[in-house]
């Protein structure tokens, strides 16, 4: 999908964590970056203009992954995509967008063990369901009913 770029505006933060002390400046003692993010702003014209519109949506609604090639590159999700429809542009609209680096977790779990950690692991022993027996009444002593299994 191709669409008009007018304006690409990346940003770069990181955090820096300070810890107070009794005199001077607080410490900081270490950096941690955020995820990157670019403001884009341009134009969409054509008969497909709608169509292109409701893509990048449902890429936004989705989550999906994109790829943007322009002046800059970048790889990331679109958090926000707002679009203007005036007399400005004609058979199409103007839209601003932002697009955030994110970063995919990956599951830790592994369905084989090594070796060595497999052969210390216990086999699992089913013995099945067990049948459940009932007493049955065999008749009364003294008054008392008795009840054998």
């Amino acid at each position: 999908m191709y669409i008009t770029v007018e304006s690409e505006d990346p940003s770069s933060e990181v955090e820096a964590t300070d810890q107070p002390v009794e005199e001077g400046i607080d410490v900081t003692d270490h950096i941690r970056p955020k995820p990157r993010t670019m403001n884009i702003s341009g134009v969409i014209v054509g008969e497909t203009a709608a169509q292109t519109r409701e893509t990048i949506l449902k890429l936004q609604t989705t989550g999906s992954m994109i790829e943007f090639v322009g002046r800059n590159y970048f790889q990331g999700v679109i958090t926000q995509f707002q679009s203007t429809h005036d007399y400005k542009v004609a058979n199409g609209l103007s839209f601003t967008a932002t697009l955030k680096e994110i970063r995919v977790a990956r599951s830790s779990y592994v369905e084989t063990l090594p070796a060595p950690i497999r052969a210390q692991v216990a086999p699992v022993i089913s013995s099945g369901r067990k049948q459940i027996t009932e007493k049955k009444k065999t008749g009364t002593k003294g008054g008392k009913s008795i009840w054998e299994e």
